[in-house]
């Protein structure tokens, strides 16, 4: 996985991407895509009381993205995600 630093340089605020994650269940693996643009990268919690790491929290890397209707989108970013940057659309 690159590190969020990577990400947050290749992927700035204005950038329209493409987010494709992968849920891998017992049997089966679900892929999920949603395309928007990148507001902001953050660090944040993950609010479980059973993880450990920085001040007794799990700090996760996410992206907030806008998509095409207005609405905000908070998605995890770990090994399973894969950010595709598209050519934004000419006027």
């Amino acid at each position: 996985m690159a590190t969020g630093t990577v990400y947050e340089a290749a992927f700035p605020p204005g950038t329209p991407v493409r987010v494709s994650e992968t849920t891998i269940r017992r049997d089966e693996s679900i892929e999920t895509q949603v395309i928007g643009v990148v507001v902001a990268w953050e660090d944040m919690p993950t609010g479980s009381w059973f993880a450990r790491g920085k001040d007794d929290r799990l700090w996760l890397k996410r992206l907030r993205l806008r998509k095409a209707d207005g609405e905000i989108s908070l998605l995890v970013v770990d090994d399973r995600t894969l950010i595709t940057k598209l050519v934004a659309a000419s006027k």
